[in-house]
């Protein structure tokens, strides 16, 4: 008898339990925290498919005469500082963490966009096969960063607003569940790369 009590009790509790995860959101909350992860993934694979081309771009530019050493130097630098800018996915909710990971990635998108542009007053590199296919890829590229990027803000979008919604707001709450960071338009981004030539220099070398 007393064993059929306690075992009523134990389903009882187990179903108040239950309830209690569904009623605060618990495994919605899980789902879209897991898609936002996902997403972020996406993102730091495009990211790094950026950064795998940059090498042989630097060493095909570098082939063209005269060409621009700040303008590599810049690229190689921006490249650097995006390698040690780490974010993992429980980083997500950091603001300043994330912050310093979008500077990153900006300026190296930043000096690529420069290049090139800088790159179409060399007659040479418009023919070199080689240059042609890796500018292609590094535009891909970048498209597909832009598309991965808009679908991981859509995610957080979903998640950030299941955070804030009442009742699941007392479950994110309850279990640690943070609000994530966004990515956000880079300051300045509808204005041209600023793009300035060393003629100067060039002239004073011609005359020597």
């Amino acid at each position: 008898m007393k064993s059929n009590i306690f075992k009523l009790l134990f389903l009882f509790l187990l179903f108040a339990f239950t309830s209690q995860f569904y009623g605060c959101g618990y495994n919605t909350l899980v789902s879209q925290e897991e898609k936002v992860n996902s997403a972020w993934s996406q993102v730091e694979n495009q990211y790094q498919r950026r950064s795998d081309l940059i090498p042989n771009l630097v060493k095909t530019v570098e082939g063209a005469a005269d060409f621009e050493k700040s303008v590599l130097t810049t690229v190689t630098e921006m490249r650097s500082k995006v390698g040690q800018v780490k974010l993992s996915a429980s980083d997500l909710n950091d603001p300043e963490k994330f912050a310093a990971y979008q500077k990153a990635q900006d300026g190296l998108s930043s000096a690529l966009s420069r290049l090139l542009v800088v790159t179409e007053n060399y007659p040479q590199l418009k023919s070199n096969e080689n240059f042609l296919q890796l500018q292609s890829q590094l535009e891909g590229t970048e498209n597909r960063i832009a598309v991965e990027r808009r679908k991981f803000n859509e995610t957080v979008l979903e998640y950030n607003t299941t955070t804030r919604t009442f009742p699941t707001m007392i479950g994110a709450k309850l279990f640690g569940f943070k609000e994530k960071q966004y990515f956000k338009g880079k300051e300045g981004s509808d204005q041209p790369p600023d793009v300035k030539f060393d003629f100067k220099d060039k002239k004073t070398d011609e005359k020597k």
